[in-house]
């Protein structure tokens, strides 16, 4: 009887310790995350609080604290410098650049996952060596090309060269994705009379939605983010974007951070909207269908 009693209360304790351990790392996860989470999300906070700040205000008072007196007259000049027609500009070209790369990576991944014919596994093939490219290496033969066909210093110029650069990985990650779809769904609705556009549009489309949603977040990062065409496919600035237009506007009120941190603000806030409603959608499309 003794001997059952203290294995009883063995067991009684156990779990009590197993508890306290967890806990402290439950703790000790929480912290490292608030310490991570201040790190990283003050630059942003800073950023906000400076681009409502006068001048005077940023150079006496003090940075980590929110302006006592806040303003938008900055946002006011942003505006007044035309970065509303850069944002059109940018948010046309990522628009359009992003809507190409999706529907051409969907049917290309559907042609190569149903199809054995060696050609398309050449252009298959073809298309990864493009990940190997950066595009700083093929700059100078895009710009030959583009002004050859007369799309220099125009919005269609820049559209194209970033669907080009931005069709390997988009396509690497639909093949993976449509390759895990099961055959018999095919099939079933090939026995139906179902072409191969139907097919795509009512079966391939909908189940690699997560997929396609990354695709196009990740992909329209990129080309707002792009700096290298705009600076070498154009010199008006009518068809400037907002990248190039925040260089030159960086140099113009390199003194007044305010202003610069408000333009900044401004074109940042479609990229930290993404991030914030569609960030799932990125990382599980980014890793479907490569681990199962």
């Amino acid at each position: 009887m003794g001997t059952q009693t203290a294995s009883v209360q063995r067991a009684k304790v156990r779990p009590n310790k197993r508890k306290r351990k967890v806990t402290g790392y439950g703790i000790a996860f929480t912290t490292f995350g608030t310490i991570w989470l201040i790190i990283a999300g003050y630059p942003l906070l800073y950023m906000v609080m400076t681009s409502f700040r006068t001048q005077n205000g940023y150079l006496i008072g003090k940075p980590w604290l929110p302006p006592s007196h806040p303003t938008l007259s900055n946002y006011a000049q942003v505006l007044q410098a035309g970065f509303f027609h850069y944002f059109l500009n940018s948010a046309i070209v990522s628009v359009c650049s992003v809507v190409l790369i999706v529907v051409f990576a969907l049917l290309l991944a559907y042609v190569i996952v149903r199809s054995h014919s060696r050609t398309v596994r050449t252009v298959f093939n073809v298309f990864l060596v493009g990940l190997a490219l950066p595009i700083q290496a093929a700059i100078i033969p895009v710009y030959i090309l583009i002004n050859k066909f007369g799309l220099y210093d125009t919005l269609i110029g820049m559209i194209l060269p970033m669907v080009a650069f931005g069709l390997p990985l988009s396509l690497l990650i639909l093949v993976n994705f449509v390759r895990d779809i099961p055959n018999e769904l095919y099939e079933s609705m090939g026995l139906e009379g179902a072409t191969d556009f139907q097919i795509v549009r009512h079966l391939v489309a909908p189940l690699s939605m997560p997929a396609l949603v990354s695709v196009g977040i990740y992909e329209f990062i990129q080309s707002w983010n792009n700096f290298l065409f705009p600076l070498v496919l154009t010199q008006s600035q009518s068809v400037q974007t907002l990248p190039l237009a925040i260089v030159q506007f960086q140099g113009q009120h390199t003194i007044d951070v305010p202003v610069t941190m408000a333009v900044v603000l401004f074109s940042a806030l479609p990229l930290i909207l993404a991030y914030i409603f569609a960030g799932k959608y990125l990382r599980r499309g980014m890793l479907v269908g490569f681990g199962k």
